[in-house]
């Protein structure tokens, strides 16, 4: 008997598993093409755009540190921010802390331009929670933190994947 509740406990967890998948696989979906439609008519791509709000809520940041938080690759990263600094959405700056090290700033025009875009984006969640109860918008937007967080730690997000050879993770 116990053996029957454990069967249909793990195909009710199976069911939700590959209904959480494809809630989330399209919602990720068309937020990618939201955004792309939404930020690109501001002359930056999504991913300009989401390194100019890592630089703008994280302070000036060495490339190095930009490209992790945007999971990028440095040479990557470095090519996001030559186009911020020829649109004069960022500008590179001395570290005070290490003579060889350069930072990355917003200027005030990068600034107001992300100021633009994230009014427009949290414009849009309001119209579309509106309709939902205080309490439901609550949980639902700590379900997506966890979810996010949870996400975040099994991709160990932050660390190298070649470093641990004893992770499952996925890592080719």
């Amino acid at each position: 008997m116990a053996k029957d509740a454990e069967n249909t406990e793990d195909s009710l967890l199976d069911r939700h598993a590959h209904e959480l998948y494809e809630a989330l696989n399209q919602l990720v979906r068309i937020y990618q093409f939201r955004d792309r439609d939404r930020i690109c008519c501001y002359d930056v791509s999504v991913t300009q755009c989401s390194a100019l709000e890592a630089i703008i809520e994280k302070g000036p940041l060495r490339l190095q540190a930009l490209a992790e938080q945007l999971l990028l690759d440095k040479s990557t990263a470095s090519r996001v921010i030559e186009t911020l600094v020829r649109k004069n959405y960022v500008t590179r700056l001395k570290d005070p802390e290490d003579s060889r090290a350069i930072l990355i700033e917003a200027t005030p025009q990068g600034r107001k331009l992300f100021r633009k875009i994230h009014a427009e984006l949290v414009e849009e969640q309001k119209e579309m929670i509106a309709d939902l109860a205080p309490d439901v918008r609550v949980a639902a937007t700590e379900l997506l933190q966890r979810l996010a967080g949870a996400a975040s730690k099994r991709m160990g997000i932050g660390s190298s994947c070649a470093t641990d050879e004893t992770s499952s993770s996925g890592c080719c």
